[in-house]
């Protein structure tokens, strides 16, 4: 090897060390995450989609909620106002059976964008409300959205399509359909169809969801956030607005969680009101709690553990004992009460054994968390008597006694 080639290797051999164990692992992961639509069926691609809304409505509700401390029961509202507002502003005016439906027909992109847009002005509709309230006010308040917007989605047929919802139109990005266009589109002999090439556009929304979360928490507001949730007296003492900082924190949630509703239709290919219950809040929120509160990583962690557990006791419900498909009329707990039961499990095990959730069990602190036993301490310094000395020049024996000096 010559001396040119020897530095080339030396200094490529130096940067991938710089990177460290943890990026080298989130590149490979990142990398790994790029091959599934070449090898993956639709059903697995589709639990994977599911999973990436999951994640994006995950982080968003940790912001709010791990971060600022405030309690959200009607997160699945604003999945709704993005989902719906995706399919309207995308969608032309045309008539389906006997609905008239409306729709503004702009670019899907651009209507992908204002669709999270108009969730975070649902937002910040709301934000009056959410920035003097807290805690379990605040819980019922937003828990009164979930039912306005159930009844909003019934009603309102020419913007939702009422009861049987809408089709979503096909995103669309610089003339590239991501439905099931017939272009031919192939890659390592692989046909691209619609779950193919919405794979990689979730993903990308995934990358900027954990990118914008982590630079937020790390910098000035993530601090007054955390500060707000620790002390309210000690953040006002430091000069920070909790009613402003809670309001942006909470418009910040509400636009994740359009971006989430705008793919979950993308995904599901058409959006229906039973989508956006109550118990998709539920659900949402034993995602952070598992995952780990003010977690980016938790909250992902803890959103494909929720969301993908359903999906797998389905496909695999004849294989399993006590779990039947749906609509059958054998004895037994369907897949979604059974992925209940599991994951309500699951969160009365991590707050009794790792209340910091999933993202706590890392390194040698899972056995200690695992076992619900304490960190190790050093132990205590020995005495070399517990018998009580006398105090010096007390005598015995006509002799003086000497100070004890361990």
């Amino acid at each position: 090897m010559s001396d040119r080639s020897a530095k080339a290797h030396t200094s490529v051999t130096d940067r991938v060390r710089a990177l460290g164990p943890r990026r080298i692992a989130a590149l490979a992961g990142c990398l790994l995450l790029l091959a599934p639509p070449l090898y993956l069926s639709s059903f697995w691609l589709q639990t994977g989609l599911f999973a990436m809304v999951a994640v994006i409505a995950a982080i968003g509700l940790n912001l709010l909620v791990g971060t600022a401390g405030q309690l959200s029961l009607g997160h699945a509202f604003f999945l709704a106002v993005g989902a719906y507002g995706y399919t309207w502003l995308a969608d032309d005016t045309h008539r389906s059976g006997t609905a008239d439906l409306s729709g503004l027909g702009l670019p899907p992109l651009l209507a992908f964008v204002a669709a999270v847009l108009l969730a975070g002005v649902a937002g910040a509709a709301f934000s009056p409300l959410s920035g003097r309230l807290r805690g379990m006010y605040l819980g019922v308040a937003t828990l009164a959205l979930i039912f306005f917007g159930h009844h909003a989605m019934l009603n309102a047929e020419s913007y939702t399509g009422g009861f049987n919802g809408r089709t979503v139109p096909e995103m669309e990005i610089l003339g590239l359909s991501l439905g099931d266009a017939d272009d031919g589109l192939a890659v390592l002999g692989v046909p691209f169809g619609g779950l193919e090439r919405l794979w990689y556009f979730g993903l990308v929304l995934v990358a900027v969801a954990a990118l914008a979360a982590r630079n937020l928490l790390k910098g000035r507001p993530g601090r007054a956030l955390g500060a707000l949730r620790d002390s309210e007296v000690a953040a006002a003492v430091m000069g920070v607005p909790a009613a402003r900082y809670r309001a942006a924190a909470f418009t910040v949630s509400s636009m994740y969680a359009g971006a989430a509703g705008a793919l979950l239709a993308l995904a599901a290919q058409r959006v229906v009101p039973d989508y956006f219950s109550l118990l998709l809040s539920m659900d949402m929120l034993a995602m952070i709690v598992i995952g780990g509160l003010g977690s980016v990583a938790g909250a992902a962690a803890g959103a494909v553990f929720v969301s993908v557990l359903p999906q797998l006791l389905a496909h695999y419900s004849d294989a399993l004992p006590l779990v039947v498909s749906a609509g059958s009329a054998e004895p037994g707990l369907g897949s979604a009460d059974a992925a209940r039961f599991l994951y309500g499990a699951a969160l009365v095990l991590t707050l009794v054994f790792a209340p910091g959730g999933l993202v706590s069990l890392r390194g040698g602190r899972a056995a200690r968390a695992l076992r619900g036993l304490p960190r190790p301490r050093r132990p205590a310094p020995t005495l070399p008597s517990t018998s009580p000395q006398p105090s010096a020049g007390a005598t015995t024996g006509g002799d003086t006694l000497k100070e004890h000096t361990p």
